[in-house]
């Protein structure tokens, strides 16, 4: 039988869960608004922000809570602290997904700009990120977590991709100018769901392992220091 502050454990951990579907959610319709042109379905997305930032007050509530009443030790100290973080991290790509759609339905009543066509494998790659951090919370799976990780240097490889072709567009065609930046905020806001992904990851490596690898990079030196 549960004590009654393990059954908040694990109130706390569908409350995370449910938050991270929404915000999956959030992304995967915000992309097709921008892909579908589709000004209503971006209205949508933009409005249910609301939500995200609700749940987000009540997850930290709960967080509070527990720390408050219950001063929990070991592993589950180390998932409330994770999950005050990785609450964090969702709210934040929540109003990513909300940028995403207020820059979609601006696109959605000017002229097609091709290169959004560019945006299906990083948008691919990215939502994979997101399911995945969320998939290795579920599974307190360190191995999924590390994959997250591993994958956020493809996606700050292709937003840069989309960015020089973004300036090398409005160079060109200088009246469009206001739609390319349009298309470079979707792509930072991508990269920056990535980013918000590859730290829910470390989080789960956290929680499962105690170490904390924020800040770590194989790449860092003090000559060139990394910038993220």
């Amino acid at each position: 039988m549960l004590h009654y502050w393990q059954r908040e454990i694990v109130n706390l951990k569908k409350l995370i869960l449910s938050l991270g579907a929404i915000v999956e959610e959030q992304i995967q319709r915000s992309m097709l608004s921008l892909e579908r042109r589709d000004s209503a379905l971006a209205e949508e997305v933009i409005s249910r922000d609301r939500e995200v930032d609700t749940l987000e007050i009540m997850i930290e509530e709960e967080c509070l809570k527990i720390l408050a009443l219950y001063q929990p030790v070991a592993i589950e100290l180390r998932f409330v602290i994770a999950v005050l973080k990785m609450n964090s991290d969702l709210e934040r790509m929540g109003d990513l997904a909300s940028n995403i759609a207020k820059r979609a339905k601006y696109l959605s009543k000017r002229e097609r700009v091709d290169i959004i066509s560019d945006f299906g494998g990083i948008s691919d790659k990215v939502q994979a990120m997101v399911k995945k951090s969320l998939d290795s919370l579920v599974n307190t799976d360190v191995t999924l977590a590390r994959e997250v990780i591993a994958a956020d240097d493809e996606v700050d490889r292709l937003t840069k991709q989309i960015l020089k072709k973004t300036v090398n567009t409005i160079e060109k065609h200088p009246e469009k100018a206001k739609e390319y930046f349009s298309v470079r905020s979707v792509s930072k806001n991508l990269e920056r769901i990535a980013d918000s992904a590859t730290n829910i990851a470390e989080d789960v490596v956290y929680l499962c392992s105690g170490e904390i690898i924020r800040h770590k990079s194989e790449d860092f030196s003090p000559e060139e220091p990394s910038e993220k």
